[in-house]
């Protein structure tokens, strides 16, 4: 599958993706300690101190103590810049990642429905759900729904967004890993609600480790 190409950018469009998330919320101006940033964003909070880091290593922010004992962070000007620049990285990014996973899920619910295939769950909202979602509209399969950890009650398109415990009480045919940068992390938590591997369909490249793991 064409998107399969796009597997060698994944580490580096993880990282200047999260690194955009903390510079646009740091961006807004507001006190924000690092556990905040990592409530609002929904990143560990290991990582937000590693990304921080990295960032203020960069030059790219600043930090100043706030009461409490806490510390605050700020954008500075070169920051900013940096901001600029990955914003339109990742829309160079994503316009990749719509032209070929387009492509790729309806070759994918094609090959479903000519094997009879008539209903999926999603599992992962990002960027990449919406591009499936919409590449779904053009066949005769019903869509049961999507779940993810995080943002669980909050609307995809006009769906409720349900928690991976709910999966297992859905009667899909097959369930669609619809999640670009969390598809190993899905996959793994789909396992462990109990959905066999030969259920689970993704147009993109699970990690071999995973696969194996479950034979």
């Amino acid at each position: 599958m064409n998107v399969h190409k796009l597997n060698e950018k994944i580490p580096e469009t993880q990282d200047t993706y999260k690194s955009l998330l903390l510079l646009d919320e740091i961006s807004k101006g507001e006190p924000l300690s690092q556990r905040d940033l990592s409530s609002r964003l929904n990143i560990a909070l290991g990582l937000v101190n590693s990304y921080i880091k990295n960032l203020v290593s960069k030059g790219y922010v600043t930090v100043k103590a706030i009461p409490a004992k806490r510390f605050a962070y700020y954008l500075t000007p070169k920051g900013f810049a940096e901001k600029t620049r990955l914003t339109y990285h990742h829309l160079q990014n994503f316009t990749a990642l719509y032209r070929e996973a387009r492509k790729d899920f309806g070759e994918l619910f094609s090959e479903l429905y000519k094997n009879g295939v008539r209903s999926v769950v999603f599992a992962g909202v990002d960027e990449s759900a919406e591009i499936a979602y919409l590449s779904l509209q053009e066949f005769d399969i019903k869509f049961l729904g999507i779940v993810d950890n995080e943002p669980t009650g909050k609307a995809f398109f006009k769906y409720e967004i349900m928690s991976f415990e709910r999966i297992k009480g859905i009667n899909a045919d097959f369930v669609i890993i619809s999640s670009f940068l969390k598809k190993d992390e899905i996959y793994k938590r789909l396992i462990e609600e109990g959905i066999t591997s030969q259920k689970i369909k993704s147009i993109f490249p699970v990690s071999n480790r995973l696969v194996k793991g479950k034979r």
